[in-house]
């Protein structure tokens, strides 16, 4: 940060919200871009992050009763066409293995040329669908072997035309489970339990308010019969598909003949679910929760839920400090939060106070306590809350800070999602005619990034290729499930583009 600066990321996001969303993902050491186009290689505090994730989500997932499991990166071409609306829905995205040694050219130069072509190409997994329905045919007779519930966590390409960090990119980290089921109700009640655990999850770990619906069938996942959503607003008003869970009927298991014998005898084709989410929640969890500071993390997924900053002058003084310090880290680790022990580091660098300061403001720790040697005779210490002005400070004894450091925690974990969901409900509103559906995503109010929002709208499906939707750049997000935005329950309407009936309003919105 320049002594001009007022803020220590630039761009703001009222300047350029997508620079200033690169920039937090720079300064923060998230990510960097890979030598590999479209790809990126994930530092260790953006790794460390994914991992929280990871672990949390992961209980979850198997606290319904699921198992994990890992399939093969590679799928025969033959595989993927065996669905037509699968493949036709991935086939621009694919990566495909063609030759499987490499060998000189002979020009003199070490160049090496691909050699020995595969008898049938390879797609590097886009999603696993049709090589797992390859492992479920062979696993499942009898209606006594299903259900099959599995998961597993795993890396996909999609190679990506427009890359951005964490929210696009060609290779990226997610869990996808794949289920199979004796009956239609047992698959539909399986995709909505997982619709819920993402909801769950990303409220109470993340901090992150979405809106849980049904894709509208132009936005279904290729070869599925429904698809539910969970759908974000960033701060710059567009929406993120935070994670999809798929109803995928009968077709992959006729596509991959995965059948069995049901109680009476007679052979059946299984009903499948899909499901999944990826490394882009940490791209949302950027765009819903930091500031023109830097990162802001959510305890329950920061590395480091306290960093203390030891001050010293001179070696004596920071011996000393450091030594109280390392006492306090250890104080602290017995503390816990959410039922897990605190997460405590020392940053004992030999920088300038202001360095280490904006280093971890940066990275978006939650709670940074400061102890010079003033401090440790007055049995004090310096304490900032990253929810709070960067600069913004509070003074507390020890044994204050045993008591409340816990508490701020808490405080900080509800206070961003209840940040989250009034930026929501600010920027979410009814609209009924094209001329405010039209102002609404086109104007951007003084002093602010966001432009439009969630728009609350009556639609018909016959308006799905409607040419204003394409020239503003905005889609149909989802159909609300009963519950969720109370204000878009106003019973059966028009559709505000072709006048056609409508049976509810449906959430539009710019996105990423």
């Amino acid at each position: 940060m320049t002594k001009q600066s007022l803020h220590a990321i630039s761009p703001t996001r009222e300047e350029n919200y997508p620079e200033w969303y690169l920039q937090v993902v720079k300064a923060a050491e998230l990510a960097d871009n890979a030598p590999v186009r479209g790809c990126m290689v994930i530092r260790p505090w953006g790794y460390a992050i994914w991992e929280l994730m990871k672990n949390g989500l992961d209980k979850m997932i198997k606290d319904t009763g699921h198992v994990n499991a890992c399939f093969p990166l590679l799928i025969p071409l033959s595989f993927l066409e065996k669905e037509a609306e699968h493949v036709e829905g991935f086939a621009k995205e694919c990566a495909v293995v063609t030759h499987h040694r490499l060998e000189s050219s002979g020009d003199g130069k070490g160049t090496l040329v691909p050699a020995g072509k595969l008898e049938e190409p390879y797609v590097i997994r886009p999603t696993s669908e049709t090589i797992i329905g390859h492992s479920y045919a062979k696993w499942i007779q009898s209606w006594r072997d299903l259900p099959i519930l599995i998961n597993q966590w795993a890396n996909v390409m999609r190679w990506e035309m427009r890359p951005r960090l964490f929210l696009r990119t060609s290779e990226f980290f997610w869990q996808e489970g794949h289920t199979a089921h004796e009956t239609e109700k047992e698959a539909i009640e399986e995709t909505l339990k997982m619709l819920d655990v993402y909801e769950e999850f990303t409220r109470d770990w993340l901090a992150l308010p979405v809106v849980t619906g049904r894709k509208t069938p132009d936005e279904r996942f290729p070869g599925a019969v429904e698809t539910w959503c969970i759908e974000a607003m960033m701060q710059d008003g567009k929406a993120l598909q935070a994670g999809t869970s798929h109803f995928l009927g009968q077709n992959f298991a006729k596509a991959s003949d995965i059948t069995f014998l049901d109680r009476e005898g007679e052979t059946q084709h299984a009903w499948t679910t899909s499901w999944g989410v990826t490394t882009r929640l940490i791209g949302g969890l950027i765009m819903t929760h930091s500031d023109d500071d830097g990162l802001v993390l959510p305890p329950r997924v920061a590395p480091e839920q306290i960093v203390i900053l030891p001050i010293g002058r001179n070696e004596e003084d920071r011996q000393r400090v450091l030594e109280a310090c390392q006492q306090l880290k250890s104080s602290l680790q017995e503390q816990q939060f959410m039922g897990e022990k605190l997460r405590v580091a020392i940053d004992a660098r030999e920088l300038r106070g202001g360095e280490k300061f904006w280093y971890h403001v940066k990275r978006g720790v939650p709670l940074r306590i400061e102890i010079g040697p003033r401090d440790l005779e007055q049995g004090l210490v310096c304490l900032g809350r990253r929810d709070r002005p960067s600069r913004e400070k509070v003074t507390m004894s020890h044994a204050e800070l045993m008591t409340s450091a816990s508490v701020m925690l808490k405080e900080i974990q509800t206070g961003l999602l209840s940040r989250a969901l009034a930026f929501r409900q600010q920027h979410t509103r009814k609209i009924d005619s094209v001329e405010e559906f039209r102002e609404f995503f086109s104007s951007t109010a003084e002093g602010s990034s966001v432009q439009g929002g969630f728009a609350l709208c009556h639609w018909n499906e016959a308006a799905i290729d409607h040419p204003l939707l394409k020239e503003l750049k905005v889609s149909p997000r989802c159909i609300p499930v009963a519950g969720q935005l109370p204000e878009a329950e106003d019973g059966e309407g028009r559709c505000f583009l072709t006048g056609k009936p409508s049976l509810q309003r449906i959430v539009f919105a710019k996105s990423y």
